[in-house]
């Protein structure tokens, strides 16, 4: 059994102004993310200078906050934001949600292609990719905050968490941080050298992402004011499935439509 680390969520304060290692996470994840893209690019096929490049980073930043925030809300506690409508805005008291965030990434790149022709499909291969430098950062995040931890476990590196109880736990957010980090950025990294259709590293990120986040939950302590939901599945792993499938229904669809240009 292990006490997980002491570490202050606070980087240093200003004043009122406090610099957080989560929001530190978010930072270096839109950073790193575009100096990746700009290795990702010529893979994929696109042109795009460095404006060009922050263009789609802003895209992105935007997307991924107003796609988060509402997504927490609507998935997370709708019946709490549909009574405190202005609780929407205080994104202060901390609630982003992945899924939502993917989704308002998405409708920003697909926006972001309309406005500037690219292709969507080559688009999304970069920025996928990238992500996984971001998603990685933010479970470690989510570790320094001491929040979203495993369930109660015997394993031999179980941590006690801070406000978690005295029982050792499943430390979920560095599992997370592994597999959707660097295990599925060098997958998708792999699929995106010259020669792979557009849209397959794409649509393996939603059955990448959807199954290690859907395995995961096995061990992560649900959320508590929902629990077990339907058929003992947890909110995550109910919003990761149809990533999966869809993910699948991707694929096929390309593997079709290349049969399809062979004829």
């Amino acid at each position: 059994m292990l006490n997980a680390p002491q570490i202050d969520p606070v980087i240093f304060e200003i004043g009122p102004f406090a610099v957080r290692w989560y929001g530190m996470m978010y930072l270096l994840g839109f950073v790193g993310g575009y100096f990746l893209c700009r290795r990702l690019l010529p893979k994929r096929g696109l042109e795009m200078d460095s404006d060009r490049l922050a263009d789609l980073i802003l895209y992105a930043l935007g997307g991924v906050i107003l796609g988060g925030r509402l997504g927490y809300c609507l998935f997370y506690n709708a019946g709490y934001f549909l009574e405190n409508p202005l609780k929407v805005f205080a994104v202060w008291e901390g609630g982003m949600s992945f899924h939502g965030g993917l989704l308002g990434v998405i409708v920003a790149a697909t926006l972001f292609c309309r406005r500037f022709s690219y292709s969507p499909l080559a688009v999304g291969d970069v920025m996928v990719t990238a992500t996984t430098l971001g998603l990685g950062l933010g479970r470690i995040g989510n570790f320094i905050n001491g929040e979203l931890w495993g369930r109660v476990t015997s394993v031999p590196w179980g941590m006690v968490f801070p406000n978690a109880g005295d029982l050792p736990r499943h430390p979920s957010q560095l599992y997370e941080a592994v597999l959707e980090g660097p295990v599925l950025m060098i997958i998708l990294w792999m699929l995106c050298r010259p020669g792979i259709p557009k849209g397959v590293p794409f649509f393996s990120f939603f059955i990448g992402y959807g199954a290690f986040r859907f395995l995961v939950e096995f061990v992560r302590e649900p959320d508590a004011h929902l629990g077990l939901l339907w058929a003992g599945a947890t909110m995550g792993q109910l919003l990761s499935a149809p990533m999966i499938l869809g993910g699948l229904l991707g694929l096929w669809w390309i593997k079709r439509r290349q049969g399809d240009n062979d004829v």
